[in-house]
């Protein structure tokens, strides 16, 4: 964009312009979203009175948020923020980026949260408290959604990143929930006295190694490949978070992940080898497989499966 931008309507134009030049997805939409996020003004502001002066200062900053995301750099990465389940996360390149298929994930973890919950109707206060752990939970979102809409939970955090870990925190302090953050690499962190969960819930690294050089830029150049990275065939977090995570369940407790669309069959069957009943797959909002849910029975593994 080599003429500077004086008005607001010449700067939406402008700016779709350079991004569908680049080849950028949603040019519009991104061109709209970094023009507010540069001056605060709303849609209906901007409809009302689009010929709107700027100051040139603005537009400098407009253009350098266009250039930015001409290179692939996130929309996200670019304004620090994505609202998933209603609420405004902070977030940046140490965290994937909240996205609406993990909303299907939370909307089944608040149904097993509040339905044990009930279940604990009766007990007293201490007891009626549901305990929950999000392994590799990244930017928070999915812990902090969860707590924020079941005040009867508790939950704690784990995540191998520091850096991510911060972002968490922020999270936490932004929507005024109260959780427990801790580093490890899963559960080896853990200590043998950690308390036994209601609710284990996570997103984990689910993208087969091989296929990841092949996601959209914006991707697999700036999410944490940590974060992308599920191995060889996609299943090692799967693998590690069911077989070490019987030991901080509760008999009957809720065991949740997201999953890849290809993945339900084998995560089911993962799940059901090593002591979970009632096994099932949600699909998203797209027809996908996205979600895979089981309940411990706290029986028996054996090299042949659960007994």
């Amino acid at each position: 964009m080599k003429q500077r931008i004086f008005t607001l309507r010449q700067g939406i134009e402008e700016g779709t312009v350079a991004l569908e030049k680049a080849g950028v997805e949603d040019a519009a939409r991104d061109a709209w979203y970094l023009l507010e996020y540069v001056t605060g003004i709303g849609r209906a502001s901007y409809y009302g009175e689009p010929d709107r002066a700027i100051s040139e200062e603005t537009a400098l900053r407009y253009q350098e948020c266009i250039r930015r995301r001409k290179e692939r750099i996130p929309l996200q990465h670019i304004t620090g923020e994505q609202e998933f389940m209603g609420f405004p996360f902070y977030v940046n390149e140490h965290v994937l980026i909240p996205r609406q298929d993990t909303e299907t994930l939370v909307e089944e973890a608040v149904k097993a949260v509040r339905r044990k919950a009930k279940d604990a109707e009766g007990f007293s206060l201490a007891e009626r408290k549901i305990r929950v752990l999000d392994m590799c939970t990244g930017s928070g979102c999915i812990l902090l959604s969860i707590l924020k809409m079941c005040p009867d939970a508790e939950g704690k955090g784990c995540d191998i990143s520091k850096d991510a870990l911060a972002v968490a925190r922020k999270n936490g302090e932004r929507l005024r929930v109260a959780a427990q953050w801790i580093c490890s690499d899963l559960f080896e962190g853990f200590k043998e006295t950690e308390v036994k969960y209601d609710v284990i819930i996570s997103n984990p690294p689910y993208i087969p190694t091989a296929d990841i050089e092949g996601l959209q830029d914006e991707v697999r150049l700036h999410d944490p490949r940590i974060a992308l990275d599920g191995g060889e065939d996609g299943l090692y977090f799967y693998r590690r978070i069911i077989e070490d995570g019987v030991s901080y369940m509760k008999t009957g407790g809720i065991l949740l992940f997201e999953i890849g669309c290809g993945q339900g069959k084998d995560v089911s069957e993962l799940m059901e080898s090593h002591g979970f009943e009632d096994v099932t797959v949600k699909k998203d909002l797209s027809g996908l497989d996205r979600v895979a849910a089981g309940i411990y029975t706290g029986g028996s593994v054996c090299a042949g499966g659960f007994l």
